[in-house]
């Protein structure tokens, strides 16, 4: 069981430190606007009731009296002492009296990705961890999600996490900002903010690492919008971590394929504003009243009709046709590029120049 004691202080900041690459300045300072705090719908537990929930467990589990009295006053002496966070503690216990918790801890030493998947509904694993109580299968969840975030696995944390109550979990704290982080990463707003926000109204009552990286991740996610350029490039960003993890599967591809596609839609709105503008500017110099161009007449009153001489038939013009239509000349595809790519890290840019060059080549 030592591997469950080692780095409990440093792994919250490399948490830390993934998330704050994708963040700005500018954002941190938005938090002050944020709507974070709210009406206190839960509670942190006390010591005696995380001990009245870890005896209560051992005992329905079927653990002795004497067994079990004698591994509740450890975990009270080792949380006292902080010898060993809370997670860390109760499901070390728990291991010493149920079989499924020991071998789910085993394997998550060995492989993490294994531990995550023996927990998927279709695996016997599941009923195993599911069928104990629920402080017990909450908080395991909670100790194994935890230990894929830090390795940056979010996408196997998620479903381990995913629909643990708080209310059940013996660090709920932890429960809300690993599922939080989880959602942050994965770029699921709407559920990230729920989390964060909820973690945040025990703000007075949470360690300041989470508290600290919850404001900061809620401030980072709320301004995000649908095919923005932010949004592409934490895509990219989800890409690269997939790709460093080892991973070149069909999650992969599909990511690839989304970043094009709302590339392409990016550029297809510019495009259409810069010819919008283009046709302006060009019509823009038509027809006057006879008056120096430098000359501004009255304003036409209301409710009067017009004078003029033309016969109302408008010259129609020539915008070409062929596939040629709706594309820039290549200065002004240039010059669009850099507009689009000018607030990205250097990498982003050369990502998007580089599928620029991959279009040019296939036509």
């Amino acid at each position: 069981m030592a591997n469950l004691r080692h780095s409990r202080w440093l792994k919250p900041l490399a948490v830390g430190v993934v998330v704050l690459t994708t963040m700005t300045l500018s954002a941190v300072k938005a938090t002050a606007d944020a709507p974070i705090a709210g009406d206190t719908t839960w509670e942190i537990p006390s010591l005696d009731q995380r001990t009245r929930s870890l005896r209560e467990s051992l005992l329905e589990i079927g653990g002795g009296q004497t067994a079990v009295d004698d591994q509740v006053r450890a975990f009270e002496a080792q949380i006292a002492s902080q010898d060993v966070d809370v997670l860390h503690g109760f499901v070390e216990s728990v291991a010493m009296f149920s079989q499924p918790v020991k071998q789910l801890v085993e394997l998550a030493a060995s492989d993490l990705l294994a531990a995550a998947a023996s927990l998927d509904p279709s695996e016997s694993g599941y009923t195993n961890i599911e069928s104990l109580p629920k402080p017990i299968s909450a908080s395991v969840r909670t100790w194994l999600a935890r230990s894929l975030v830090q390795n940056r696995f979010y996408d196997e944390a998620l479903p381990v996490v995913a629909e643990v109550d708080i209310a059940d979990s013996l660090d709920p704290v932890t429960t809300l900002f690993y599922r939080g982080t989880c959602y942050h990463a994965l770029l699921l707003k709407k559920e990230a903010l729920v989390d964060l926000r909820r973690l945040l109204q025990q703000e007075e009552n949470t360690p300041v690492r989470y508290s600290r990286m919850a404001t900061m991740m809620v401030a980072d996610i709320k301004p995000l919008k649908e095919d923005s350029l932010d949004e592409i490039s934490r895509l990219m960003s989800d890409v690269t971590r997939r790709l460093d993890l080892g991973r070149a599967n069909d999650k992969v591809e599909d990511q690839e394929q989304k970043i094009i596609d709302k590339l392409d839609k990016l550029i297809e709105k510019l495009e259409e504003q810069a010819q919008q503008q283009q046709q302006q500017q060009q019509g823009g110099g038509g027809g006057g009243s006879g008056k120096p161009s430098g000359s501004q007449g009255s304003p036409m009153q209301d409710s009067q009709i017009a004078g003029g001489q033309g016969n109302g038939n408008i010259k129609k013009k020539d915008l070409g046709d062929g596939d040629g239509w709706g594309n820039l000349p290549p200065a002004e595809r240039k010059e669009a590029l850099q507009k689009i790519s000018r607030d990205l890290p250097t990498h982003y840019r050369d990502a998007i120049e580089a599928y620029f060059r991959k279009q040019a080549t296939d036509r």
